[in-house]
């Protein structure tokens, strides 16, 4: 069978990390909705920059919202953006519909330049899902203190979040704490819980790329500890995931949650971010294969759902050794391994990227729009 349909029937949901009008035009998205191997699109602000910035697939549109106006770089981009999200939202809605709302969805991400404002953060999201105006749209929120206080108000309107940038299970629990206040907020207000959904998106693959060259510095320096240092070499992500999943499972087995549960409301599902694995010495569906549960979401990258369509294998692997995730932890304390510094330093890193990504793109768009212009002129 193939592996992207078996995570399916194992609970776990496949997304895309893409997108792009080309794909959509061409109905490369929609082929993949229709084979069942993807239910769900995320963007973010490195991925409409490369879409737009990157190649000509925008122009026409582009040249239309100048015709008509439109000098503004922000919102030349939004109008594009706003266009690519309803048309994914389209093509997902069968998926929508016949899941009851659990899948289907299609995220956008807010400025990164708001991500310490909540304020900002909630009337950005409360603007941009009345502008897309689809039910299976996901707002993108980052997982900051800010962000996390804005979901959990956007979740009391029945708006659909992606909190995203989660590294540490301690902000994870947050998020899941935050989710429940406003799925009870939404649910005391007359709201329906079961038409509201969310997604946590802990990040993977970035924490074994900073960890995984302090284990190397620290071998070289201290030979003594080596051994048990390289020994946890590309280990601590999928320990530390697997035991967020964990935490997952208690916190929703609470019967705080449980009453919400039986009025049809939904766990916020832990998302798999950033599995395309970046150490070529690593399997590239590294984290596909080991993430694997019911219940989640695992949101990749092309080239990754690729490789796992062709050599990927899919078997329930979440809940295994979860002994052994706790083991490892258990070493990084014992070795003085800065896993919560890194993870603090992962979320303003992350920001950051997504800041310069969204100011490359505005460049981007100024760039066209100005060449655009003196084609005309």
């Amino acid at each position: 069978m193939n592996p992207l349909l078996e995570c399916h029937r194992l609970g776990q949901s496949i997304w895309l990390d893409f997108i792009r009008r080309k794909q959509l035009a061409e109905g490369g998205l929609a082929r993949l909705v229709a084979d069942g191997e993807i239910r769900g699109v995320t963007s973010n602000p490195a991925i409409f920059e490369k879409a737009i910035g990157g190649s000509d697939d925008y122009d026409t549109a582009l040249a239309a919202a100048i015709a008509r106006g439109e000098r503004d770089p922000q919102r030349l981009f939004e109008q594009l953006a706003i266009d690519d999200i309803r048309a994914a939202a389209d093509v997902l809605q069968p998926v929508w519909r016949d899941s009851s709302g659990v899948d289907g969805h299609v995220s956008l991400e807010v400025s990164p330049h708001m991500a310490m404002d909540e304020e900002a953060t909630v009337r950005d999201a409360e603007r941009l899902w009345h502008a897309v105006d689809r039910p299976n749209l996901m707002i993108k929120v980052p997982g900051t203190a800010p962000g996390v206080g804005a979901m959990r108000r956007l979740i009391a309107q029945g708006i659909n979040v992606n909190v995203t940038l989660l590294f540490s299970r301690a902000a994870y629990a947050a998020v899941a704490a935050a989710y429940i206040d406003g799925v009870e907020a939404f649910a005391a207000a007359g709201g329906n819980p079961a038409a509201v959904a969310s997604v946590a998106s802990f990040f993977v693959s970035r924490i074994d790329g900073v960890l995984d060259a302090e284990i190397e510095r620290r071998a070289t320096a201290t030979p003594d500890q080596a051994p048990a240092l390289r020994a946890l070499a590309g280990r601590i992500a999928i320990a530390n995931a697997r035991l967020a999943y964990a935490d997952a499972g208690r916190i929703y087995a609470q019967s705080r949650w449980q009453a919400l549960a039986q009025r049809g409301a939904r766990v916020q599902r832990l998302l798999w971010a950033s599995t395309g694995t970046k150490n070529p010495a690593y399997s590239d569906v590294l984290y596909v294969e080991s993430l694997i549960g019911a219940d989640t979401v695992n949101t990749v990258p092309p080239a990754t759902l690729d490789a796992f369509r062709d050599h990927g294998r899919a078997r329930a692997t979440l809940g295994e050794d979860v002994d052994g995730a706790r083991t490892v932890f258990a070493e990084i304390e014992r070795l003085g391994l800065p896993l919560d510094e890194v993870t603090a330093q992962l979320v303003d890193d992350g920001i950051g990227l997504f800041v310069d990504a969204h100011d490359k793109l505005l460049a981007a768009v100024a760039a066209k729009r100005d060449a655009l212009l003196r084609r005309v002129a």
